[in-house]
C-alpha cells in the first residue's frame, strides 16, 4: 500500500500577477495562508492552473521556492513540473526536490504526445531521477494524450510513482484503473464535478480547482465522504455543481482568476494567449458565486 501525499482536497491554487503579468507574491502569499486557514489539504503550486505554460523557468522554480517557504510545513507542497521534454521535466522536478517540495504532479506530454511505451520511459526517467512521490496528471482533453489503465498498472510498479490525477471524465476508465492497481496507485480527481463519483471508487481526494474560490467547502465535501457521511457529501457535490460549471465556462484559468478578483483577491490578469471572459461568462460565473453564497 502506498501512503498518500494527502487525502482530501488539494487546491490547484492560480499564479496571482500585478497588471504588468509579472507574478505578485505577496498576493500568493496571502492565498495560501487563506487556504491552509481554511483547511486545504494540500497546495499544488505550478499547475495548469497557475498558468505553468507561460512561467518562465525562473518564474517556475521562484513559485514553488516561495510556496514552500510559506506553507512551512503546514501542508504538503506538490510542485507541478511535468514537461513534454522529458530532460527539462528531470531538471524541474531535481530543483523542486532540491528546494523542499513534498510532491510532484507530472503532466503527460502535450503536443508532441507519446505512445504508451513512450510514457512509461518518461515517467520512468523522471521517477527514477528523484527521490519524491509522483502524481501523474492525465488530462487529455488539453494534452491530447491519455494514460491508459494498463500503463499505469505498468508505471505503478514503481514506488515514488504514489498516485494520479484523473482528468479524463471517462468514470469507466477510473474504474478500471482502480481495479488494475489497487492500492498500488493512489487516485485523485481532476474534475471537481465528480469528487464524489471518484471517492467512491476508491479515491483518495481531488486537486481542485474550486478549492481557490471555497477551501472550505471542498474540504468539507470530501471529509464528510471519508467520515462515512455519504448522502452529505452527494449533497454538496450537487449544490457545487453550477458553480463547477461556472469555472470551466471557458479555457481554465480564465473563469477562476475572474472569480478571484471578484471575490476581492488580487488576482490579476491571465498572460496571453488567455485572455478576460466574455459579458456572458462573467454574468454566469457572478450568479453561481451570488447563488453559492460567497458575495
Amino acid at each position: 500500500m502506498k501512503k498518500p501525499v494527502f487525502t482530501g482536497a488539494a487546491v490547484a491554487i492560480i499564479t496571482p500577477m500585478y497588471a504588468d503579468g509579472s507574478v505578485n507574491y505577496e498576493e500568493l502569499g496571502r492565498i495560501i495562508d487563506d487556504q491552509i486557514a481554511h483547511h486545504t489539504d494540500a497546495i499544488v503550486i505550478c499547475g495548469t492552473t497557475g498558468e505553468s505554460p507561460t512561467l518562465d523557468h525562473e518564474e517556475h522554480i521562484e513559485c514553488v521556492r516561495y510556496a514552500v517557504q510559506k506553507a512551512a510545513g503546514r501542508v504538503p507542497v506538490i510542485a507541478g513540473t511535468g514537461s513534454n521534454d522529458t530532460r527539462y521535466a528531470v531538471q524541474l522536478s531535481q530543483q523542486a526536490q532540491q528546494d523542499g517540495a513534498d510532491a510532484l504532479l507530472l503532466v503527460t506530454p502535450y503536443y508532441n504526445k507519446s505512445s504508451q511505451a513512450g510514457l512509461v520511459a518518461h515517467y520512468k526517467a523522471i521517477a527514477q531521477s528523484v527521490d519524491l512521490p509522483c502524481i501523474l496528471y492525465n488530462v487529455p482533453s488539453r494534452t491530447g494524450c491519455n494514460l491508459t489503465p494498463a500503463t499505469l498498472a505498468e508505471l505503478a510498479k514503481l514506488p515514488n510513482i504514489n498516485a494520479v490525477k484523473e482528468a479524463s471524465g471517462n468514470i469507466s476508465q477510473v474504474a478500471e484503473i482502480a481495479a488494475l492497481c489497487g492500492e498500488e496507485l493512489n487516485i485523485y480527481s481532476g474534475n471537481d464535478d465528480q469528487i464524489v463519483p471518484m471517492l467512491s471508487l476508491g479515491g483518495k481526494g481531488v486537486i481542485s480547482v474550486l478549492s481557490n474560490v471555497a477551501p472550505q467547502y471542498t474540504h468539507d465535501l470530501c471529509a464528510k465522504w471519508f467520515a462515512g457521511d455519504v448522502q452529505g457529501s452527494m449533497e454538496m457535490q450537487l449544490k457545487a455543481m453550477p458553480l463547477c460549471k461556472a469555472l470551466f465556462a471557458d479555457v481554465n484559468p480564465i473563469p477562476v482568476k475572474w472569480a478571484m478578483n471578484r471575490l476581492g483577491w488580487k488576482a490579476g490578469p491571465c498572460r496571453l494567449p488567455l485572455v478576460e471572459p466574455s459579458a456572458a461568462v462573467q454574468n454566469q460565473l457572478d450568479k453561481a458565486l451570488r447563488d453559492f453564497g460567497l458575495v
